[in-house]
Order: C-alpha cells, then structure tokens, then sequence
C-alpha cells in the first residue's frame, strides 16, 4: 500500500466505525426502527387487513339473530344429548363443565376480536372525520369567496344606471322641456312656425290676395 493510500484507508475504517456506533446509539432509543437482524426463530406473519376484515365478518355475525337462534339450539340439542340419551351415549352429564369450558373459550376469542373490529371502525370514522373537515373546510372558503363576489357586483351595480335610473332621467328631461315649452308659448304647446317671405306655393308663384285689388 503507497503512502497516499493509507490516509484513505484510515478515513475508510473511520467511517465504517463512526457508523456501527450510530447504529448502537439508535438501537437503544425508542425513536429509531430496530435494525433486522438475524432471527432463529421466525414469528409468523399475518395480514392485518385480512384479520381484521374476518374480525369485522365475525363480529357483525355474533350482533345477529341468527348467530343467538344457532346458539340457542347448538346448547339446546348438548343439554338434551347429555341428559335424555343413556348413559355411555353422554359425553358431559350433568353440571355440564365441557360446554361451560367451550362456551368461556368462545367468549375469550369473541371479546377481542370485537375489539379489533371496534378499533377498525374508530379508525374508519377517524378517516370519514377528517374528509369531513376537508369538506366543511374547502365549502367555507367557497361561501366566503362567493360572498365577496356577491359584495362586490352589488358595489359595482351602484354606479351603473339600471332601468328605473333611466326612466325617471328622461321623465325629468321631459318636464323640463315642456316647461321652457310653457315659458316660451304662454301654454303647454309650442308656437306654431310660420313660413319665410317669398316662399312659393305648389305652382311655383308666391300670389298675395290683397294684391288683386285696387
């Protein structure tokens, strides 16, 4: 190894170790994902989304009538087995412990797995909440936004003349003609215009009739 290599590799294997303790340093906080080592015994890995879609299957099944009435005559038909039927025939006599130890297995299996389905649906109505938010949120600012614009065309229509504006302009224009008309005439019409001097009539010739008499 020449002499311009070792510096390399010293700053190689400095690397390397300040990395090995960063990885000793963060597996002992609680922050920082576990680094995979190797495992001798592999635990079995399950779905959660599968597990718990049957959770949620099971549970709404145990909340119908079915479920009780299936119940009912599965207990049914165990007492009268164990109770009508001769003696070698029956398996659990009377005090019946095995169906009381299947049905308290059945309800510590049940109990959780109403929990998770529960659990899943807190999360479900977590998710619908939030859309909800969104929702009310994003329809907040659109009211808002069409009220400034409501605002803001009704400040626009003040300076713009509407119809009404209109008319009562031109019902004012025309009293006040008719009453420069009244001023000037004495009356509500107008004077009547006379024709110039020396107009012609529709023959052409302007006759006056006091010129033909002596």
């Amino acid at each position: 190894m020449s002499a311009e290599q070792r510096p390399e590799a010293r700053r190689g294997r400095r690397a390397e170790r300040a990395v090995e303790r960063t990885k000793s340093r963060s597996a002992d906080r609680l922050d920082q994902p576990l680094v995979q080592g190797r495992r001798w015994l592999h635990r079995p890995q399950m779905d959660p989304d599968t597990f718990g879609s049957f959770a949620e299957t099971f549970a709404r099944f145990m909340g119908t009538a079915r479920f009780l009435a299936y119940m009912t005559l599965f207990v049914l038909v165990w007492i009268a087995w164990n109770s009508v039927l001769p003696g070698p025939v029956r398996f659990d006599p009377y005090a019946f412990i095995f169906l009381t130890l299947m049905l308290s297995l059945q309800a510590s299996y049940a109990a959780p797995l109403i929990l998770l389905a529960q659990n899943r649906q807190a999360d479900r109505d977590k998710v619908m909440i939030e859309q909800d938010r969104t929702m009310d949120e994003r329809n907040l600012a659109d009211t808002e936004f069409l009220t400034r614009e409501v605002a803001a065309l009704r400040i626009a229509m003040r300076d713009t003349a509407t119809r009404d504006f209109v008319r009562s302009e031109l019902r004012s224009l025309l009293e006040e003609l008719e009453e420069r008309g009244i001023r000037v005439g004495g009356t509500g019409r107008q004077a009547p215009v006379r024709p110039p001097a020396g107009a012609g009539t529709d023959n052409g010739s302007a006759e006056d009739p006091s010129a033909g008499e002596p």
